[in-house]
């Protein structure tokens, strides 16, 4: 079993440089998502930008990630050779054992599985007509409704094969696990929690230093 991180993006909407060396309570993100998986896994494999090394201490492998999560994704892919592989974002920090324990024995009974968060709040579809001010269109039903996170997981050999076909189509998602199910595959959705936030905008950083105070401690 190998933990694969892409962490090739460059963190545009947080401005603070590539976002996985980005500190939150002293430690990058990826020193914390990493540490997370170290010793669930056998091995844990980043990719990064081009011309990047790893932060010292954090134990891992690093190759050079592509242009995009999907490419860097497929170059981890290529660069492992275990039969399970776990894909988490950097940008996800705040990862418990019990989690990665979860997803780790639902992978190993059906093949593919990702951490999930029942939706909770009310969902609405907005009108778009005016750009500065989008308006309520119509409600959307939540019940039956999860929002996926990280970590994601499934067999190597059907990861490999959705990625290599999507290139060869042109097709683009945004997960993983949103790959496997476009090539025809069933994903179990094991329960996730709030703290698995993805650290995308300046609000969420806010948020991740208040919370690495407590997760610290």
């Amino acid at each position: 079993m190998a933990a694969l991180i892409p962490a090739a993006g460059s963190g545009t909407r947080l401005g603070q440089g590539p976002k996985a060396f980005v500190q939150v309570g002293g430690r990058s993100l990826l020193e914390r998502s990493v540490a997370a998986l170290t010793g669930h896994v056998d091995e844990v494999l980043v990719a990064l930008p081009a011309g990047m090394n790893l932060p010292p201490g954090v134990r891992a492998r690093a190759i050079v990630g592509g242009r995009t999560r999907q490419e860097s994704v497929l170059r981890l892919l290529e660069a492992s050779g275990a039969d399970l592989v776990l894909i988490h974002d950097a940008a996800r920090p705040f990862l418990s054992a019990e989690t990665v324990r979860a997803v780790l024995a639902a992978v190993q009974q059906t093949g593919a599985a990702t951490v999930a968060q029942p939706v909770a709040d009310t969902l609405v579809r907005a009108d778009l007509k005016l750009a500065d001010r989008p308006l309520w269109n119509e409600r959307v039903e939540r019940a039956g409704l999860w929002a996926v996170q990280t970590p994601q997981a499934g067999r190597r050999d059907w990861l490999l094969e959705a990625h290599l076909r999507a290139n060869a189509e042109g097709y683009s998602a945004t997960d993983d696990a949103g790959l496997l199910h476009w090539a025809g595959h069933e994903v179990t959705l094991v329960p996730g929690e709030a703290s698995l936030f993805k650290v995308t905008t300046p609000g969420d950083l806010l948020l991740a230093e208040a919370l690495a105070a407590v997760w610290d401690a």
